[in-house]
C-alpha cells in the first residue's frame, strides 16, 4: 500500500506520479494498492471502505450511507467557495469570507448533530475525512490572509467537531505543522494577490 502525498514527495516525484498513476487529471491524491492506482479523494475512501470493511468509513444503514455521500460531495463541491477568501483582497475578500461562512453555516445547521461526536456518529468516517482540510488548512489560510472565517461564536458545532477530530489518535499523530503551513500559505498568497494589487 502506497499513498502519494504532496508534503512527503519532491515536486519531480509528484509530477512523475501524476502522469504515471493519474494521466487523466494529472493531480494528487492517488492511492496505489497492489500496483493499481485509484484517484480522487471520495473514490479512494469508498474503495478503502469496501476493501477493509473491518474499518468502515461509511455507515451500514443505507440512508445514513447516502447522507454521508451527499455531505462528502457537498464539501468537495464547496471547497473552492470556502477557501475563496484566501486568493482575494479588499472588498473581494470580504465577499469571499461571506460566501465561505454561508457554506459553513449549512454544515453547521444541517449536517452536524449536537449529539454526535462526528458526522456519522461516534467514529470518524468519510465525511469527516473529506472535511479534514477545514481543520488544518482553514486555520492556516485564515492566518495567512489575516481574516477569521470560522468564528467560534457563530459555528459552535463545527468548533466542537474540530476539537473531536484533532483528538483522534491517527490524526493527532499525523497532523501538519501549523507554523510551516502558515508560512507556506503566506508565500503562496503573495503570488495570488500581487497581480491584483500591482
Amino acid at each position: 500500500m502506497n499513498i502519494i502525498r504532496r508534503r512527503t514527495y519532491s515536486t519531480r516525484v509528484i509530477c512523475f506520479c501524476r502522469l504515471q498513476y493519474n494521466p487523466v487529471h494529472k493531480k494528487v491524491p492517488v492511492f496505489v494498492h497492489r500496483g493499481k492506482p485509484i484517484v480522487e479523494s471520495g473514490i479512494i475512501m469508498e474503495y478503502m471502505d469496501e476493501t477493509w470493511p473491518q474499518n468502515p468509513l461509511l455507515p451500514t444503514d443505507p440512508h445514513a450511507r447516502a447522507m454521508a455521500r451527499f455531505w462528502t460531495k457537498f464539501v468537495d463541491d464547496k471547497m473552492p467557495n470556502i477557501f475563496g477568501f484566501y486568493k482575494r483582497a479588499g472588498e473581494e475578500q470580504t465577499k469571499a469570507v461571506n460566501e465561505a461562512q454561508e457554506c459553513l453555516k449549512i454544515l453547521e445547521e444541517h449536517c452536524l448533530d449536537e449529539e454526535k461526536k462526528f458526522f456519522n456518529g461516534d467514529k470518524i468516517g468519510m465525511t469527516d475525512l473529506s472535511m479534514g482540510l477545514l481543520v488544518f488548512w482553514l486555520e492556516a489560510t485564515e492566518e495567512a490572509a489575516g481574516v477569521q472565517v470560522l468564528e467560534a461564536g457563530s459555528f459552535p458545532r463545527l468548533h466542537a467537531w474540530i476539537r473531536n477530530f484533532k483528538e483522534v489518535p491517527v490524526i493527532k499523530e499525523n497532523h501538519p505543522d501549523k507554523t510551516r503551513l502558515v508560512a507556506y500559505f503566506k508565500q503562496l498568497r503573495e503570488k495570488f494577490i500581487k497581480p491584483a494589487t500591482s
